[in-house]
């Protein structure tokens, strides 16, 4: 498999294969040597699942807020969530991250994405058929070996699950409501009341057509925002309204109820080697 440098810091993004893109966003190989032995790197609410394939060491995650939640494993996987998870690391951090669609959970692993909302899981947990990979990575010598490896399972994953997935008119309101269409739209143009709607949309990703507005408004704002940073061109107003917030001090109330912190805050600890002077002074 090729490789090619991609937009991912400290790392690179693999094609996806074609019968997987309805499925993978990216899948980012990732090579990150931090200047501290220790500490904590975010990750942060979006409208996509998260497979983490760490090497070296196991993955060591927990919720923001909630240390009992905390977990370590080989093959980490979390659903949609509204709050930053915090993942604990060494001096280097090696493996493959991957980015999923909500219909990724039933292709991949035969389960609605409404089943691993809120959880930190080992793959294992979700299907058992995915629990040699961990194994099969470790003995791999190469990216390119370890890439192919992964995404051969994911084409084999397809064809094990292969059925329906969500209902055609759900998977169009999920579409709408993460481009920002209101909720009252949302169901009018599928023809569902907003309570029907709600339930349907729960059901599927295990949050409500309004949590899934939000996070979606958030991902761009956090995908803005991490331009800004690295590449000093831009403030976090500029940021708040290229993503929709009424001000910066909106979005900055976001930023700390999801991710828990500022966007400067953000910035410095993900960024520690990037100057990120152009967040500061506009913060609210």
């Amino acid at each position: 498999m090729e490789r090619r440098p991609g937009r991912a810091y400290g790392g690179w993004i693999a094609p996806v294969h074609p019968a997987l893109t309805p499925y993978v966003v990216s899948m980012t190989a990732y090579d990150v040597r931090h200047a501290a032995s220790s500490g904590v790197h975010l990750g942060m609410p979006s409208t996509e699942l998260t497979f983490v394939l760490p090497l070296d060491d196991p993955l060591d995650v927990s919720w923001d807020g909630d240390p009992s939640s905390r977990t370590t494993v080989w093959a980490s996987v979390s659903g949609l969530h509204t709050r930053a998870a915090h993942i604990h690391h060494g001096p280097r951090q090696r493996g493959i991250q991957l980015a999923l669609t909500p219909a990724g959970a039933r292709a991949l692993w035969g389960v609605p994405a409404a089943a691993l909302s809120g959880s930190l899981l080992d793959v294992h947990e979700v299907d058992r058929a995915w629990a040699d990979l961990p194994e099969r990575l470790a003995v791999a010598t190469s990216w390119g070996e370890r890439l192919h490896l992964v995404e051969a399972t994911l084409v084999e994953a397809l064809r094990r699950h292969a059925g329906p997935g969500p209902r055609p008119e759900v998977a169009r309101a999920m579409a709408m409501l993460t481009r920002g269409a209101r909720v009252d739209d949302t169901a009018q143009d599928v023809g569902f009341s907003r309570r029907r709607l709600s339930t349907l949309v729960r059901d599927e990703v295990g949050v409500t057509p309004k949590q899934l507005q939000r996070l979606a408004r958030f991902a761009d704002a956090h995908r803005r925002m991490r331009t800004v940073v690295l590449t000093g061109e831009g403030t976090v107003a500029s940021v708040a309204a290229a993503s929709g917030y009424a001000d910066q001090a909106h979005l900055a109330r976001e930023w700390h109820a999801l991710a828990g912190c500022s966007p400067t805050e953000w910035a410095r600890r993900e960024f520690p080697n990037v100057q990120a002077v152009a967040l500061a002074p506009e913060e609210g």
